[in-house]
């Protein structure tokens, strides 16, 4: 029996983001494929304020947690909903990513709470 597009969509929005970061990577090592967005070539001699856009979704990316570990689980659990070990997990992980295509605003106030928690962050 085959399973639909929706029936994936909810079964993979009901899972954590640890479980799906994971089988990203298996299905990227099993397929043979990369889940990074392809890199836009600009074409030669055409006009360079078209090609120019602004930026509109943003990646809140952690690069270390500090010397206050617990702050920046916390700060973490409070941003994404995470549970306590997957909160843990995400940490340790530095470099990690905490927020996904999120906007400019957004994506400034994670970063304001997480590096009062004590953790370094870069917005890509």
């Amino acid at each position: 029996m085959a399973v639909s597009k929706d029936e994936i969509k909810e079964a993979l929005g009901q899972m954590p983001v640890l479980e799906l970061v994971d089988l990203i990577k298996e299905l990227e090592d099993e397929w043979g494929v990369s889940a990074a967005a392809p890199v836009a070539v600009a074409a030669a001699g055409g006009d360079a304020g078209a090609s120019a856009e602004e930026q509109t979704e943003f990646d809140v990316v952690m690069t270390s947690f500090g010397e206050a570990k617990v702050a920046v689980i916390k700060a973490v659990r409070a941003i994404t909903g995470l549970g306590l070990k997957d909160a843990k997990d995400l940490v340790e992980g530095a470099p990690a990513t905490i927020k996904e295509g999120v906007s400019k605003d957004e994506s400034e106030d994670v970063k304001k709470q997480l590096e009062e928690a004590g953790a370094s962050v870069e917005i890509k």
